[in-house]
């Protein structure tokens, strides 16, 4: 693509320059010349000349300027004689080709696209039409992974994870911030959620083991049309957003599994605030020790089951009954019957919820 974008200016300014000009890639081979015979050539002091050169160097008769869209040079522009004409016909010809190649590697880099796609900042309209352009398949099965540095602004993390992944025809990472890269994964038709979660804690590990950067990783739903992938961005997004709030001790953190803390999370604090004084007398969930708290969470982990909790605990069996009670007694709430149970666990999770956002309770 850029060889014939090349080629285009480069014919069409001979007559401007009326001198022959003409660009090289980073091996010194002519790949645009206004003298098409010149294509193919191999300027042999090439190499050598522009390894110990600045960005404008003379070599056998001809003045260089060497240019990229990226951070290293990887083509010059040459032109006809060794005088201070030739070298500022040089360096327009050689903006104007690195403005050009910019513009084309983003009209035409698969990544950027998708980036545009995630972040919402395309036209649904203009999706499709771009896929084609690109020769995009966009009805296959893809997800969305959030992966966050935490503790540190680390862009490392991009490098590691884009050398996870290398088939760039599949596989698109991008950063959207100084912690956060996000990486679109094609998938098979009908992966199990807990294949893409040991994906996700792979990328963790080795973050965490060979990199020493800690993070976390967001999981969205698993989609089959590009349009969606904005969506599952925003379901990684909020993952990661209640993970933060209610699992705080985990690292990867699935969409489909937040089960009602994300009903909770998308509560306004003034109605949780209600619920709250609603259920409890004033004062009430406030009063519970964090002795408490702990047994009342051992009870829950262990389904309401008092004997399987009481050996957990290494308590007897009647000590838990007696702490039970009295929670019956403080909060009204006899949390070895179900109801109960469900009210109480919602309420320490909207407790949890206003706890995190402080400024909005």
């Amino acid at each position: 693509m850029a060889n014939r974008v090349f080629q285009g200016v480069v014919y069409q300014m001979k007559d401007a320059v009326n001198r022959i000009i003409g660009v090289t890639d980073e091996t010194g081979t002519v790949i645009a010349a206004s003298d098409l015979n010149m294509i193919g050539e191999v300027r042999t002091a090439f190499a050598a000349e522009r390894a110990t050169a600045a960005d404008s160097f003379v070599s056998e008769g001809y003045t260089y300027h060497q240019f990229s869209s990226n951070k290293r040079n990887d083509y010059a522009v040459f032109v006809e004689g060794t005088d201070d004409e030739a070298s500022r016909f040089a360096a327009l010809v050689a903006i104007s080709l690195q403005n050009i190649k910019q513009y084309y590697d983003e009209k035409f880099d698969k990544t950027n696209f998708i980036k545009n796609v995630v972040l919402d900042n395309i036209l649904p309209g203009d999706i499709y039409a771009k896929a084609r352009e690109l020769h995009f398949a966009t009805d296959v099965f893809r997800v969305v992974l959030l992966i966050r540095v935490v503790g540190s602004k680390d862009i490392t993390a991009y490098d590691v994870v884009s050398g996870l992944f290398p088939d760039k025809q599949k596989d698109f990472v991008f950063n959207i911030s100084e912690t956060d890269t996000v990486l679109v994964k094609e998938i098979k038709r009908g992966i199990d959620q807990r294949d893409i979660e040991k994906l996700a804690s792979s990328i963790v590990d080795t973050l965490s083991g060979e990199h020493y950067i800690k993070s976390v990783v967001g999981i969205g739903t698993a989609i089959s049309n590009i349009k969606d992938l904005a969506t599952s961005f925003k379901e990684a997004q909020i993952a990661l957003e209640v993970g933060k709030v209610f699992d705080t001790e985990q690292t990867i953190i699935s969409y489909d599994h937040l089960g009602i803390a994300r009903l909770i999370y998308q509560l306004p604090t003034t109605l949780c605030d209600m619920f709250l004084k609603e259920v409890f007398k004033q004062g009430s969930i406030e009063s519970l020790d964090s002795e408490t708290l702990f047994t009342i969470q051992r009870f829950f982990e262990n389904n309401l089951n008092v004997s399987e909790t009481s050996r957990g605990l290494f308590v007897h069996r009647n000590t838990l009954v007696y702490r039970l009670e009295k929670i019956k007694k403080l909060t009204g709430l006899d949390l070895r019957e179900f109801d109960d149970a469900i009210v109480f666990k919602v309420a320490l999770m909207v407790r949890k919820y206003l706890d995190a956002n402080p400024a909005k309770y």
